[in-house]
């Protein structure tokens, strides 16, 4: 066991566990609930050579990357918002199927400007330790992106703005520039989120294990389960028992910790 003390006053503790691997892994869903109860960040990984040398980090935009729903905040914008969050929330939490729940979402702002978008787009907050987490990342050559079921100008401005090398969502129709309440080309659903983890790890020559996948929703769920190393991050019950590790006590960059990096390492590498 190693004890450190973390970041923002956290207590990490490192605990190596031996036994039969069927039965440790078989415990997983019962010592993330207790976590859970017991208000307490925990992670559960294999300690193979992969845990140290993962190279591809996948996220997902709402919620994770940032704090915010895009589409509930463009819908406030266009005086939608109870309307929105109402299907938005119950597509979270995995009781409404994905496309259809964004399909009636997006034809509600039909005939909205969509310069709004581009708006919310420029101001995107970001999650606590967002920029900590990706800069560590860079330096460390690991591969970034975001795989989203929102929209691609937001989606593209947090590309830009940490530098992530990836980033995929979904496109809104637009004409004489406002919104038609339609969608242009592939949804970006829960199997296609898979599907892309795949992609990318395959064209940077990545083996599964070596990938992260960070998310919050239901929607999430298949790509957590491809990925090495499964995270939800300030999750819905719908994700949490699917995933490797519950986090939300602590920033976006409490992830790097699952990586087994030190806060003076992070420090160090954000230094050069």
């Amino acid at each position: 066991m190693k004890r450190e003390v973390a970041r923002g006053g956290l207590d990490l503790l490192r605990l190596r566990v031996t036994g039969p691997e069927e039965r440790i892994f078989g415990l997983r869903k019962a010592l993330l609930e207790q976590a859970a109860l017991l208000g307490i960040d925990l992670g559960l990984q294999r300690a193979d050579v992969h845990r140290l040398h993962r190279r591809l980090v996948v996220m997902d935009m709402d919620s994770t990357l940032v704090t915010i729903e895009v589409i509930d905040e463009l819908a406030r914008a266009c005086g939608k918002y109870e309307k929105v969050a109402e299907i938005t929330e119950r597509a979270m939490r995995g009781e409404l199927d994905f496309e259809q729940s964004l399909r009636a979402r997006v034809a509600l702002l039909a005939g909205q400007p969509a310069e709004i978008l581009d708006r919310i787009s420029a101001n995107l907050p970001f999650a606590a330790g967002a920029e900590r987490f990706v800069g560590a990342l860079r330096r460390l050559g690991i591969r970034t992106a975001v795989l989203s079921g929102g929209f691609v100008p937001a989606v593209e401005a947090a590309r830009r703005h940490l530098g992530l090398d990836y980033a995929f969502a979904n496109r809104l129709q637009v004409r004489e520039g406002r919104f038609t309440g339609e969608l242009e080309g592939p949804i970006v659903d829960a199997r296609r989120k898979a599907e892309l983890l795949e992609w990318i790890a395959a064209r940077e020559g990545l083996s599964l294990p070596q990938v992260v996948a960070i998310g919050d929703g239901a929607n999430d769920r298949l790509m957590l389960e491809r990925a090495g190393l499964g995270v939800a991050y300030r999750a819905k019950p719908a994700l949490r028992a699917f995933a490797d590790a519950c986090l939300g006590l602590g920033g976006l960059d409490t992830v790097l910790y699952l990586l087994g990096l030190s806060d003076d390492e992070i420090d160090a590498l954000l230094a050069k």
